[in-house]
């Protein structure tokens, strides 16, 4: 058989097959090419899903007859010239036009601003009509019709209509949050008109109108930089969360990016402090050199590559962590308007799954009120002496120097009474009830406190600072096991040995491929030493980073941190609530525990007035 040129027409759907996947992915083209002209309204309609009709509107800068003429053929672009080091447009291949063109009918009308009189062509099936004069306002008008009616096969795999439709709206959210001085408008037959008023340079507002008026309240702002990447943004506090990624949002130099390195890096910052399951809310810009990070890797242009991952990542992760140690460590508004829904009437919630009958092994404290002197139960001392009782349970712990500014010895009804007791975050405690939960009022609120949950998340993060205040103690293998490895990958490990050694993994160069593993992580225990140190060669590959063992250490400490916290069910005393209270306003990530969930909720003064119709 031999070779021969493929048709114009064919070429153009091949490379439609990998552009448009669907109506969003047009969309998504159409509304780049309005952001790239300089748009700063841009309107977008629909009908069936995309599927039988998109119009896009815009007020760029237009095309005369002779950019028309250019536009529906491959490889022609304004935005691009020479090189791909320094793509600063959010097109850059000329393709999205001519692969439209070929599966669809296509229509564009277009006019600059000085010109007399506009122009339009048409695509249809991949034979086009020719330039010829039209009426049209300053700026351009693309029509999509019966997109893949020339791949039947295509059109088959689309979804139902309303699936097409947010699949576009999703596309104009991204867009819309990351260019805040455009006005969006989404309308057409198959949907309500959802519009975005220009934010101007107020970005936190447009994220507002995009993910709801409750993530302006619960968002943290996050700007840092490392060497010559900067991130800015905003990300929610661990408390106010999603069961989904949907609302996690990424942009490399101004583009809408799905790359699994940012979401991964996400997933990390909030490690121990989000439930299983649930998801933080995120919307975080990334800015480098163009020549730093490559985005000709996707078709969809939706991945991107990044010249330092590891630094890429570490930046994220670590941004993200402090700023949630800054001013992260609050209840969600949204557990505020749980609670008043609860209290209003006829509400009714799940019941509550029966208690187990009550034993010695449960609780040191029996129902009827009856206190035992001795079951063996340990004490649990005030914020002062948590040291000295988490150092004789775990061996690894240094606790911070308590900052109790209310002496433990005070009684409760001293510490409310102190003058300046109500500028305390968490308040002074005024009861425990159900043994369980600690209730203290504040300036304007109240306070109700998980006294479980809240002390797992003091003895964690103090096992976590120790995981990165010292070399953790490790255990000698009494026969270093050798691991075969490609050499490429034994390269990598030895890179990182020193850093593994830190966290108690001592590896050697064995020959050209392999290592020897002389010691281990005493935290972990037995471990299948050969398993960790491949998963850290595929992680180290991946991101260039080792921080996989750092994160299983983590997750070791959050158990032992469960298993060693005072436990529900103990009867406090009055100083020891206090202290427990001050040592969680001195801990970073104290509004969680290791497990996610809220350690603590706040109710304002005059959401309890208006429960008593005060107001």
């Amino acid at each position: 058989m031999s070779v021969k040129q493929l048709p114009e027409t064919l070429i153009n759907q091949i490379a439609a097959g990998e552009v448009i996947e669907r109506p969003a992915s047009a969309a998504k083209e159409l509304v780049e090419n309005a952001i790239d002209a300089g748009a700063t309204r841009i309107e977008i309609a629909t009908a069936a899903g995309g599927k039988s009709l998109m119009r896009i509107t815009d007020n760029g800068s237009g095309m005369d007859a002779a950019d028309l003429d250019l536009a529906i053929r491959r490889h022609c672009t304004s935005k691009i010239s020479e090189t791909l080091d320094d793509i600063r447009t959010l097109g850059f291949r000329g393709e999205a036009l001519p692969s439209i063109g070929s599966v669809a009918k296509l229509s564009i009308t277009s006019r600059r601003a000085g010109d007399a009189e506009g122009a339009q062509v048409s695509v249809v099936g991949g034979k086009t009509t020719g330039v010829r004069p039209a009426p049209a306002n300053p700026g351009t008008v693309v029509e999509v019709r019966d997109i893949f009616f020339a791949t039947p096969a295509r059109l088959k795999f689309l979804k139902t209509e309303k699936a097409e439709a947010g699949a576009i709206t999703e596309v104009v959210k991204r867009m819309a949050i990351a260019f805040p001085k455009v006005r969006f408008v989404l309308s057409g037959s198959d949907r309500s008109t959802l519009e975005f008023p220009s934010t101007g340079d107020d970005h936190l507002a447009r994220m507002a109108q995009v993910l709801g008026a409750e993530f302006k309240d619960n968002a943290v702002e996050i700007d840092a930089m490392r060497e010559d990447v900067a991130l800015t943004g905003f990300a929610g506090v661990p408390t106010f969360n999603r069961g989904n990624s949907a609302h996690q949002y990424a942009f490399v130099n101004g583009r809408p990016v799905q790359d699994k390195l940012i979401l991964s890096a996400i997933r990390g910052a909030y490690a121990e402090s989000i439930p299983s399951g649930r998801y933080p809310i995120a919307v975080l810009s990334l800015t480098l050199d163009p020549a730093l990070v490559d985005v000709n890797v996707h078709p969809a242009k939706a991945d991107v590559r990044f010249r330092d991952p590891g630094l890429v990542r570490g930046l994220i992760v670590g941004a993200i962590r402090e700023a949630m140690a800054r001013e992260g460590d609050r209840a969600a508004t949204t557990g505020t308007a749980g609670m008043m829904r609860a209290f209003r009437p006829g509400f009714s919630p799940q019941a509550p799954a029966p208690r187990a009958p009550w034993t010695p092994a449960a609780s040191p404290y029996r129902p009827d009120g009856y206190q035992p002197q001795d079951w063996g139960q340990p004490e649990f001392h005030p914020a002062t002496r948590f040291e000295e009782r988490a150092q004789a349970n775990f061996d690894i712990l240094t606790m911070p120097t308590a900052r109790a500014d209310i002496p433990p010895e005070q009684s409760v009804a001293q510490a409310a009474a102190a003058p300046d007791a109500a500028r305390y975050r968490l308040g002074a405690p005024r009861a425990q009830i159900h043994e369980n939960y600690i209730v203290a009022q504040t300036e304007d609120g109240l306070v109700i406190v998980d006294q479980h949950a809240a002390h797992e998340r003091l003895v964690f993060e103090a096992m976590r600072k120790a995981l990165d205040a010292k070399r953790l103690a490790s255990q000698v293998l009494l026969i270093p096991e050798i691991i075969d490895l490609p050499e490429e990958d034994c390269d990598r490990l030895m890179a990182h040995a020193a850093e593994l050694d830190r966290f108690g993994l001592s590896i050697e160069r064995f020959g050209p491929g392999a290592v020897a593993v002389r010691e281990t992580p005493a935290m972990l225990g037995e471990v299948d030493a050969a398993s960790l140190v491949r998963d850290l060669a595929d992680e180290i590959a991946e991101w260039n980073t080792a921080g996989g063992l750092k994160s299983k250490l983590e997750h070791v400490a959050a158990t032992m941190a469960c298993h060693g916290s005072v436990r529900s069910g103990r009867r406090l005393k009055p100083e020891e609530m206090n202290a427990l209270l001050r040592e969680m306003e001195a801990t970073p990530g104290s509004g969680t525990c290791n497990h996610g969930r809220p350690t603590y909720i706040e109710l304002k003064l005059a959401d309890i007035e208006r429960l008593f119709g005060r107001s």
